[in-house]
């Protein structure tokens, strides 16, 4: 089963650039994309993903504020931040924010969604 992954940019360009960066994986579906945080919470209520991944900079609610409510309804369900402001991370985001990447290196984004991926299906074939 195709693992659920919710992503969260105001630009259309980036969610549009994500789209198709999933799109060629079979392993992820995209639930639905969100314009801003409180948006991706709304959403991720109702879709229920495996994965979130959200820009740093958005109206209504920014990527950490996102991310600070969604730990809160959904903590095991790790959250990426995917943002050009790596460096301007607030001091106790890592508390809700399981992996960073920079906007310029979406295979780097990839590459952590698949490890995900593999670390979920070696605990489950633990598990049996």
């Amino acid at each position: 089963m195709a693992k659920k992954i919710l992503t969260a940019d105001d630009n259309p360009v980036i969610r549009k650039a994500l789209a198709r960066l999933f799109d060629g994986e079979a392993a992820y579906e995209l639930c639905k994309q969100a314009q801003n945080g409180q948006e991706a919470i709304e959403i991720a209520l109702q879709c229920k993903p495996d994965l979130i991944i959200l820009d740093l900079s958005m109206p209504v609610k920014n990527g950490i504020q996102a991310a600070k409510e969604l730990k809160m309804l959904m903590p095991n369900v790790p959250i990426f931040l995917f943002s050009m402001h790596v460096q301007a991370i607030e001091h106790g985001a890592e508390n809700y924010i399981d992996v960073v990447v920079p906007k310029s290196e979406p295979t780097v984004l990839l590459n952590h969604v698949r490890a995900f991926l593999l670390n979920e299906v070696r605990a489950h074939s633990r598990a049996i």
